[in-house]
């Protein structure tokens, strides 16, 4: 495999723009450079969250999968163009399993649960908050600019986000924490 970049700099963004993968130059507050941002900053907390997790539990793999996956959305969004689409209904079907098998072991639900735990679990949580936040920028670029976006991907993000929730819950449980409950207080007026 060549090197695939011999210098990091490149000046070529210093006006405000930057370059997709087709060449065509966006401003840098484009919503597709927006939802690249949004995609990239979701990986590096799975990094971290990766980070923190025993390499020997069975979600550790599933953290290199998952970052693997969200470069193939950036490549896509990158290329923007229709013809070029990676992510799979099986894909997201494979990552249904986990999160049901996961899930499975957890205890019914009765309160909502506030982020934390323990420090993964508070970073999956983070992870959680990030996601969403990517797939709004994908929702976005796909109805208000009429952009290219593989719909596939948005599912992805979406059922992401509820895998890095179920996660959360396993961790904190794995990890020795327990799940903080919200207690809401009461209502005036």
């Amino acid at each position: 495999m060549s090197d695939r970049l011999d210098r990091i700099y490149t000046r070529s963004g210093d006006k405000g723009t930057t370059a997709l993968a087709n060449g065509k130059r966006l401003s840098k507050t484009h919503p597709r450079i927006n939802a690249l941002g949004e995609v990239d900053e979701l990986n590096c907390l799975i990094g971290l969250l990766a980070s923190s997790v025993d390499p020997e539990d069975p979600i550790a793999p599933w953290l290199m999968k998952i970052q693997n996956d969200l470069f193939d959305i950036g490549g896509e969004l990158a290329v923007a163009d229709p013809a070029y689409s990676v992510m799979t209904l099986e894909i997201i079907n494979e990552m249904e399993l986990f999160l049901d098998q996961l899930n499975q072991s957890l205890p019914p639900l009765k309160e909502f649960i506030l982020p934390g735990g323990s420090q993964s679990a508070a970073q999956a949580h983070l992870a959680r908050a990030v996601c969403r936040r990517a797939e709004r920028c994908l929702v976005d670029l796909m109805s208000a600019t009429q952009e290219t976006v593989n719909p596939l991907s948005v599912a992805y993000l979406n059922r992401l986000s509820d895998l890095l929730f179920v996660m959360a819950r396993t961790l904190s449980r794995r990890q020795g924490g327990q799940e903080i409950l919200w207690k809401p207080r009461a209502a005036t007026g």
